[in-house]
């Protein structure tokens, strides 16, 4: 019986990187082996175990047979005789499918480690079009390792998989998994180029795939076409290490644009709107979670809104904050406002200068937040114990005082 350390330790270790969390292959070896050596029996497909002291998951080596379309249509074999190359060569990519022995040697029959200098992502075999899962780990692993680029030859197998309708049996669990661990990569632009480069955005996330080609007014996006507007701003979102919602917000939030009338282009008169409803229904699609939801819906809707803050009125302020229920959940209205500047930092412009830019209109919001929720609502609904249908306007009123007292706004 031997164990190796294989896949992504391997790769980090090679490339200098902070130890990541390891793998074990163990070879030579039969279930009952492992529970005399003390193992913990985990595995529900295939044979893994837990070590007895580390906890670490050691698999047996196997091999893998498609026998339906899809993820889930694998039969796997476990055997003494199964070798370590067996059981590489069913893994995505060279530089996933290197192993480390006991000795520190390490065993790379499928050219990993030249593939790792060469910075490049290239499947170890045919096999590889037989999980459409893998084209999602490719644009993930592209945004973690952006100087990296995929192989002429795995990006044609990627092409044809999506021809064949492999891509369209994902289940959305899974999408959404890779997607919202891709979006917490160094630069998410990579993951969606890689996606459209195969075809796979068009199947996955056509309403985002539908914004490239489609310009904006060049006075405001240098950059003028909408998709690549979107790959700026989530980079942005990515390089200001926001959280999870704050990045998929982000990435939705002009999706309207790629509806908008063309006649009325490079504008895009009333998109909130349209946005809105777009991403409410790619996040059902997706079963995306609800505080990732409700932050992208209202993104979509306010952006604009957020953006015109020093035009606004101190009633119209107040008005925007009832609707986003800012009252309640004041946390995640900063993270809109985190969205909206992501939004107006994103764009072709010079990178240094776009980012040094004063963007007060965030500040200028939490300013009138901070004094609308400074008004005491339970003291003006006690003012109206005997007409309490004025409570809601008396509330209203007081909050919208209190914005004007607040932004020193002779107006209103």
């Amino acid at each position: 019986m031997k164990t190796y350390v294989v896949g992504g330790a391997v790769r980090d270790e090679l490339l200098g990187l902070p130890g990541s969390d390891r793998d074990w292959v163990v070879v030579g070896a039969t279930p009952d082996d492992m529970l005399k050596a003390g193992f913990r029996p985990v595995g529900k497909d295939f044979p893994v175990f837990l070590h007895p002291d580390t906890q670490e998951e050691y698999a047996l080596a196997r091999t893998e047979r498609k026998t339906a379309p899809g993820y889930h249509g694998f039969v796997f074999h476990t055997a003494p005789d199964v070798t370590l190359e067996d059981d590489l060569v069913r893994r995505d990519l060279t530089i996933n499918a290197m192993a480390r022995a006991d000795d520190g040697a390490i065993v790379d029959p499928y050219g990993g480690r030249a593939d790792l200098q060469a910075r490049l992502f290239r499947h170890v075999s045919p096999a590889f079009a037989e999980d459409p899962v893998r084209i999602l780990r490719v644009a993930r692993f592209a945004a973690r390792f952006p100087e990296f680029r995929v192989a002429g030859e795995t990006v044609a197998l990627m092409r044809q998989m999506v021809e064949a309708g492999e891509v369209d049996a994902l289940v959305p669990e899974r999408v959404w998994q890779e997607i919202a661990r891709g979006l917490m990569e160094q630069r998410p632009s990579r993951m969606f180029e890689v996606l459209r480069e195969c075809g796979a955005l068009a199947r996955i996330l056509p309403e985002l795939d539908a914004l490239w080609g489609v310009p904006q007014p060049a006075q405001h996006h240098p950059e003028v076409d909408t998709g690549v507007h979107m790959l700026l701003v989530i980079d942005y979102a990515a390089e200001r290490r926001f959280e999870l919602p704050v990045r998929f917000a982000a990435l939705m939030h002009d999706l309207g644009k790629g509806i908008t009338p063309e006649e009325g282009w490079p504008s895009h008169h009333g998109h909130e709107g349209l946005g809105t409803k777009l991403v409410a229904a790619l996040c059902k699609r997706l079963r995306v979670p609800n505080d990732c939801r409700d932050l992208a819906v209202m993104a979509a809707r306010e952006h604009g809104n957020v953006h015109r803050a020093l035009e606004l009125r101190p009633n119209t302020i107040v008005t925007l904050f009832e609707r986003t229920d800012a009252f309640r959940k004041p946390e995640r209205f900063a993270q809109m406002l985190l969205v909206a500047e992501c939004d107006y930092r994103g764009r072709g412009h010079d990178a240094h200068e776009m980012r040094t830019r004063p963007y007060p209109q965030a500040a200028h919001l939490s300013r009138a937040l901070a004094a609308a929720r400074a008004v005491n609502a339970g003291e003006v609904a006690a003012r109206y114990v005997d007409n309490k249908d004025r409570i809601p306007e008396a509330i209203h009123a007081a909050r919208v005082a209190a914005v004007k007292a607040a932004l020193h706004d002779p107006r209103y």
